[in-house]
């Protein structure tokens, strides 16, 4: 007899993990006094979120659309001068300080730890900048001692969360047993996936650390569990001005090498928030642009927004023409159906086909026109993955003659 061929294991990508939607939302965390509050305000081009030096200023969780640049959405723009541009835009969230003891409740944790619960990344603001006149929570700036303990309250949480999932799922054991055989296959999996995400943890690892650990079996459950380590992250590094504009700080190196090693492939974006604040009150694109130009800097901010919005999987096809040019925002992996039910819900439903331009072929050959004329232009099906930066014309019918 032949050699049984080998079964290969799917490969589980980090976009996997998280919950299937396009209205995802990122959180601001860190330790009191950081300035998660001040680079809220700057995200929003607002000041809603309010700020001050005392622990705690931020107690409920306040939101704001950040806008994301994007120069394919220029360019669309450029082209058909519509009446009406819709960018794309990532939810950020404003979230209370976390100290030590947070999981059991000390200072507004629990209130802390429901709200990071509830948003699909995390953004953790990291003071680097030495001040006598703004306090700290521990008196003494340390970044790499408060991610420490943020990540530790978090996998704390998470060991406590699950804990209380073994406990109660073990309960249902004899109905699974008197069901039927898939049902208890069913618990018993569960059961060995709960178990090893617990030892996962108890051993100092973020979930969302452990993809070549997790079976797609495994993640199924995982995005049910919405666990607090499972978030993907990035870390933005709060300097001084005159570090930021000299681009060293005595933090970044230990900043860089503790993300290497427990959080690798995330994005480290070094900022300062006073400065970033001062530019965004300023009342001319103009004169924000001649202050960078003096400083020799550039904004930190659109590349924040912009990692934001990736990091949580989000992705943009257009819709494009005189009328309007719009952004729309689906999680990577959507079908053709699912992205025109962004639009409408009826596309879904009556769904026929999207004809597709890649955005890359349509600003190479500078028309629609053209794409069609150098064969290009695409009739895609049901089973079409959406990529990022296509032009999309969707075709449905309602049914009885419409």
């Amino acid at each position: 007899m032949p050699p049984k061929k080998k079964v290969e294991e799917e490969v589980v990508g980090p976009w996997m993990l998280g919950r299937w939607s396009r209205a995802l939302k990122v959180g601001l965390v860190g330790m009191p006094n950081v300035g998660k509050s001040t680079l809220y305000n700057t995200l929003s081009k607002s000041h809603h979120s309010k700020t001050a030096n005392v622990p705690f200023c931020t107690i409920d969780p306040t939101e704001t659309r950040a806008f994301v640049e994007d120069d394919r959405f220029d360019w669309l723009v450029a082209q058909h001068k519509p009446k009406s541009e819709v960018k794309a835009f990532v939810t950020v969230v404003d979230i209370a300080g976390l100290i030590s003891g947070a999981h059991q409740g000390e200072g507004l944790g629990n209130a802390f730890l429901s709200h990071i619960q509830s948003v699909d990344g995390i953004c953790h603001v990291m003071r680097a900048f030495e001040d006598d006149d703004v306090i700290h929570a521990e008196d003494t700036v340390d970044p790499v001692r408060d991610i420490n303990t943020i990540c530790s309250e978090l996998r704390l949480k998470d060991i406590s969360y699950m804990k209380g999932k073994v406990e109660h799922h073990k309960k249902g054991h004899s109905a699974a047993r008197t069901k039927s055989p898939a049902h208890l296959k069913k618990w018993e999996e569960e059961l060995e996936t709960m178990d090893k995400i617990i030892a996962w943890l108890e051993a100092g690892k973020d979930v969302k650390n452990g993809m070549d650990q997790w079976t797609t079996k495994d993640i199924e459950f995982l995005n049910d569990y919405g666990l607090l380590t499972a978030k993907p992250c990035m870390y933005a590094v709060n300097m001084n001005k005159k570090d930021f504009c000299r681009r060293k700080n005595k933090f970044l190196k230990a900043i860089f090498d503790w993300v290497k090693e427990n959080s690798p492939g995330s994005e480290i974006i070094p900022y300062c928030g006073s400065y970033e604040e001062e530019l965004q009150d300023m009342e001319t694109d103009a004169e924000r642009e001649k202050q960078l130009q003096e400083d020799s800097v550039t904004s930190a901010m659109p590349r924040m927004i912009t990692t934001a919005f990736h990091m949580v999987h989000l992705i943009n096809f257009f819709t494009a023409g005189p009328d309007e040019v719009k952004a729309w925002t689906i999680r990577k992996g959507f079908k053709a159906p699912q992205a025109a039910g962004v639009i409408h819900t009826d596309f879904e439903k009556g769904f026929i086909m999207a004809e597709v331009m890649a955005y890359s072929d349509l600003k190479e050959l500078g028309s629609e026109a053209a794409v069609k004329a150098g064969g290009k232009y695409r009739q895609e099906g049901k089973n079409y993955e959406v990529q990022d930066g296509d032009v999309i014309f969707f075709k449905f019918n309602l049914g009885k003659g419409k």
